[in-house]
């Protein structure tokens, strides 16, 4: 049985899942890297990002990745995924829920009933129901061993939260928010078997979609404040990973438990930065500038 940590990213074909798994391999974990775009088949979401290529950077970064297809809605596969780990590995450390796409059903703007109701359910069941059954399967494993860390990647702080995101609407409200409540509901729940469960939210993230919908690369990425000036405060998904990898790594990491986190914050508290060696705080400055009217100005904010 492998001696080493082992960590489940599921939904980390790309973006802040991609870079968590990266980061976990960095600190030279197994992970196990799950999703529906593979090299063979695409998810609706319809991006080229495959969950081959991030075990491939899981094993360029000094860690083993594992590439394993998972619809996170079928119980039945995510069980089979979970034996396979007790099988291979004996052992899981680190469950990192970070299944999503529902992007391609978000329409921002519109009211509950103005809404595609398909649309909308669609997306609680891949924010929410894929989250609750993957914690049903994998937890069984990860709770062998004290120490167990789960980290349930969200949209927004608890604080942000507590405000209805209008924008986004009704159903793109309710499985961020649900997220948090999730978090803190298992870490009640693995409390006696020395478990840790937290929530964890990158700021405005320059994931592959974010990038291509403004026309730039991570290079020029600034480029794009000349059409939202507030892009100023963004950051890449490294930065995030390089948190979730923080939190894996720290014995004390059930300190936070119950906590909804943000990768700005635990930057100051784990002294890590973001590719450009910069610290943005994105809900700060969202709260303070961005909500308030001001003009865009990162100063003091990264």
């Amino acid at each position: 049985m492998n001696n080493e940590k082992v960590a489940l990213v599921a939904g980390g074909s790309r973006a802040a899942g991609r870079a968590v798994a990266v980061e976990l391999g960095r600190l030279g974990m197994t992970v196990y890297v799950t999703g529906r775009t593979t090299r063979g088949q695409r998810s609706e979401m319809n991006r080229p990002e495959t969950i081959e290529e991030t075990a491939e950077l899981v094993d360029a970064a000094g860690g083993t990745g594992i590439a394993v297809r998972v619809d996170h809605l079928e119980p039945s596969e995510v069980a089979a995924l979970v034996s396979r780990i007790d099988d291979e590995q004996g052992r899981l450390d680190v469950l990192v829920n970070d299944v999503w796409g529902g992007d391609v059903y978000l329409t921002f703007g519109r009211k509950l009933w103005e809404h595609d109701l398909s649309g909308g359910l669609r997306m609680l069941r891949l924010g929410i129901e894929t989250h609750a059954i993957t914690s049903h399967f994998a937890l069984p494993l990860l709770i062998r061993r004290p120490g167990g860390l789960v980290i349930e990647m969200t949209d927004g702080t608890a604080e942000y939260n507590v405000d209805y995101r209008k924008e986004a609407g009704y159903f793109y409200d309710l499985v961020k928010s649900s997220v948090l409540r999730m978090a803190l509901a298992q870490s009640e729940e693995l409390r006696e078997y020395g478990g840790t469960a937290v929530a964890l939210t990158p700021g405005w993230l320059r994931s592959e979609a974010m990038l291509e919908a403004f026309g730039v690369t991570e290079a020029n990425w600034r480029d794009a404040t000349k059409f939202q000036p507030h892009f100023v405060i963004s950051e890449s998904p490294v930065y995030v990973g390089r948190a979730a990898a923080a939190l894996a790594a720290d014995p004390d990491v059930a300190r936070w438990s119950g906590r909804s986190l943000s990768s700005g914050q635990l930057a100051n508290v784990y002294d890590f930065t973001d590719v450009d060696g910069s610290r943005p705080d994105a809900w700060r400055y969202i709260a303070e500038v961005e909500s308030q009217g001001k003009p865009a100005d990162a100063t003091g904010y990264r």
